[in-house]
């Protein structure tokens, strides 16, 4: 396993890692997840990702039941967590969800403590951006979550440039915690944001980037091209607002012209689009799903992979891709 830094700071992250979007409670129980967070661990990864929403809280449950039952030393791993949609209830109040106000942040990371069964998360992250919360209420709550020894690090996801920018230089004018690191989905299909929108901010502000979605949903493993296949993400109930992109013909077409790339390189599909991913140096942590371990073995030989990447090999990919990305 290699290890990167997170942004500029001392911490080092596995360059792959775990995350728990849809699978965990949905299709992964506690047991289930106690062999395959074991086996990552065995692999050396370190690091464990979640959200408050996923699952409406019972993901951070069953994760936390696993880290309970796996025993490990608290040093010895990284947790995270977001937060801006709440927990999906019914009835949930006007502060409880698509927000990042004070009140809101505060006593979302508390949920997820008593969830997880934590005395802190290693790093928070705003799920999204709240247009109707002012940066500068939403910067100071996580600063002051920090500061109260809840969390160590604070990141985004899925916000603009010039929103990161923001809360940036309002913690260095206020001597707060300054934001560490970006959660942005990447993968071949989907750069811009990454390779051109973020640009000027890893120099500038020592942005680190914790990306998702390297399969884009399991597009990339090919396994959409006839259709959505039962029992796949896609079929999923409320995953529907994947399946246009999933089934688009212009996509998988682009994913087909990837197959005898990863075929040359003894590889599969998700192997060679996820090493693509950990290619970029930018790029801190690669997080992968999986609902069976088998899929977790498979993702980990994406890292033999890597030096195999020549620039001879990236260009044919960039090839078969990059018109069709966004």
């Amino acid at each position: 396993m290699q290890y990167r830094h997170l942004g500029r700071s001392g911490l080092r992250l596995s360059l792959l890692s775990l995350g728990s979007w849809v699978t965990y409670h949905n299709q992964v129980d506690t047991s289930a997840a106690v062999e395959m967070m074991a086996a990552a661990f065995d692999a050396g990864i370190n690091f464990f990702d979640n959200a408050e929403a996923y699952a409406g809280g019972h993901s951070e449950e069953v994760m936390g039941a696993a880290f309970r039952k796996l025993g490990w030393p608290r040093l010895n791993y990284v947790v995270s967590s977001k937060y801006f949609w709440g927990l999906g209830g019914e009835g949930e109040g006007v502060n409880r969800r698509d927000t990042l106000n004070r009140k809101y942040l505060m006593q979302a990371v508390d949920g997820s403590l008593k969830r997880f069964g934590l005395e802190h998360l290693d790093l928070i992250f705003c799920h999204r951006s709240d247009p109707t919360t002012p940066i500068e209420e939403t910067a100071r709550a996580m600063n002051d979550l920090i500061v109260q020894g809840k969390a160590l690090y604070w990141g985004t996801s899925e916000w603009s440039a010039a929103d990161f920018k923001a809360a940036w230089d309002l913690a260095e004018r206020y001597g707060w915690h300054k934001p560490l690191m970006e959660q942005p989905q990447y993968h071949l299909l989907h750069r811009r944001r990454v390779e051109q929108e973020y640009a000027p901010l890893y120099e500038s502000t020592g942005l680190g980037l914790t990306t998702w979605s390297p399969l884009a949903s399991g597009l990339l493993t090919g396994k959409y091209r006839g259709g959505i296949p039962e029992g796949s993400r896609g079929a999923m109930p409320g995953m529907g607002f994947l399946r246009e992109g999933l089934t688009n013909p212009a996509r998988n077409a682009a994913v087909a012209a990837l197959e005898p790339i990863a075929a040359e390189l003894g590889a599969t599909l998700a192997q060679l689009a996820i090493a693509w991913v950990a290619k970029n140096p930018r790029v801190s942590t690669v997080i992968t799903g999986a609902s069976k371990r088998a899929q977790l073995d498979s993702n980990l030989g994406a890292l033999a992979l890597m030096e195999r990447l020549t620039p001879e090999v990236l260009a044919r990919i960039d090839a078969a891709t990059v018109a069709i990305a966004d």
